[in-house]
């Protein structure tokens, strides 16, 4: 078999693994069990749903919509109820990197699907995310797989590390656990109220209590977004006019950092996210990390859920007009990872941007650049572009320490529609 076939059904059985397609289905490779879907009998139950326009060689925007109606047809009337929900700032902003399930998220649950509307759901963040290896659609794939190493270790009270070459301490299966710190104390938020949501091992960890939700229906002409996320996830798509209005807020994070798969494979979804920081921090001279040194600690990013607008009105750190042409091709090399959540089309329109606005743009760290210790901190703040990316002890693997970082734009979160002035 060719690699890239090989490539594809690793893929395809990754979905199967995280996602909750049928009962007794394992990861191959990861041996996770898995959440048991709706029945064929179940659906055939329920009241046949709206039937939506599909176009096969539609490009664009106009595939993503494609796809999305795909799906809703795979939907009986109850679930597209759960999907198609209003473009409201309530709406819009109810996301989350807590493990709480649907009582701080909107949407139709991934761990309620069948096979069939599992694999329309793929094809939907496939056709909307980017491309690059481990970015957009693989980076996605690899948080619900890392998500679902948190449940077998919250499910198996047994488990004595995380299954990295490196891991050495016990995991605590409790998710409301907290990190012990030294650093200044920002908003990390606690689940809120209606508990923690509920996965297979508990604790609301794992693939099958992941969200979809699509806000004013997908269209070419509308104005819609797709709004997609779960624990260490929140990927907020705003569309209109058959465009890409905003790709952010996107929230990203992972524990454990990195593991191996019972079949050999290493994932380390965040590892091109870290490397371009510390290949930016590294370039810098003595002279220029005091200069982008801050004075504040951090504890979790500044700006991630329930923080929307609440931009710095002074910008801190290194200016990067001041830094020389190499470094400051390293500052975009570090921004694409976040971009690239998005299709490869917009996110090349996104770093332009950025690009152009790059001699207004500021690097500033807290703690160390190493990112490797609690409270290390490194930060991106243009005109536009904001990016932040922490490290805090682990809450399973208690032993390590796990990763926080937020993509947001000041002119295009949730495509400009709400204002939080």
């Amino acid at each position: 078999m060719s690699r890239e076939r090989t490539s594809q059904a690793r893929k395809r059985r990754t979905w199967r693994g995280v996602a909750g397609v049928a009962a007794g289905v394992v990861l191959v490779g990861g041996g996770f069990a898995v959440a048991n879907a709706s029945t064929s009998g179940d659906a055939q139950k329920a009241a046949a749903g709206v039937h939506y326009p599909v176009n096969k060689k539609a490009a664009g925007v106009a595939a993503v919509v494609s796809a999305a109606n795909t799906f809703l047809n795979t939907l009986d009337s109850t679930q597209q109820t759960e999907t198609l929900l209003d473009f409201t700032e309530e709406n819009a902003t109810a996301w989350s990197n807590l493990p709480c399930g649907s009582s701080c998220r909107p949407g139709i649950q991934t761990g309620s699907l069948s096979e069939d509307q599992l694999t329309a759901l793929e094809n939907v963040l496939k056709v909307a995310l980017g491309s690059g290896k481990d970015t957009g659609y693989d980076h996605v794939m690899q948080t619900l797989l890392a998500d679902e190493v948190l449940n077998s270790a919250g499910s198996t009270s047994s488990s004595s590390a995380a299954p990295t070459d490196s891991a050495t301490g016990a995991p605590s299966a409790d998710p409301s656990a907290t990190a012990s710190s030294t650093t200044t104390a920002v908003p990390t938020g606690a689940p809120p109220s209606g508990g923690t949501g509920g996965g297979p091992g508990g604790g609301g960890y794992g693939s099958g209590v992941y969200f979809l939700a699509f806000l004013g229906t997908p269209s070419a002409t509308g104005t819609w977004q797709l709004h997609f996320g779960g624990h260490h996830l929140a990927v907020n798509i705003t569309y209109k006019d058959g465009k890409v209005a905003g790709a952010s807020p996107f929230f990203s994070g992972v524990e454990p950092t990195s593991w191996t798969a019972e079949d050999g494979t290493t994932y380390a979804p965040m590892a091109k996210f870290r490397d371009g920081l510390l290949k930016l921090t590294g370039s810098l001279s003595d002279t220029q990390l005091a200069t982008a040194k801050l004075s504040t600690s951090f504890s979790d990013v500044l700006l991630g859920p329930d923080q929307d607008g609440k931009f710095p009105e002074t910008k801190e750190g290194i200016p990067v007009s001041s830094l020389s042409a190499k470094q400051k091709k390293l500052v975009l090399e570090a921004i694409h990872p976040w971009v690239a959540d998005v299709d490869d089309a917009t996110a090349k329109q996104l770093l332009k941007t950025y690009e152009r606005e790059l001699n207004k743009t500021y690097i500033a760290y807290s703690g160390g650049t190493g990112l490797d210790t609690q409270g290390d901190y490194i930060r991106i703040d243009g005109p536009s572009v904001w990016i932040e990316f922490v490290c805090q002890n682990g809450v399973v693997y208690r032993d390590q320490i796990h990763y926080h970082t937020v993509y947001r734009d000041r002119t295009r979160d949730y495509g400009n529609e709400f204002s939080f002035s």
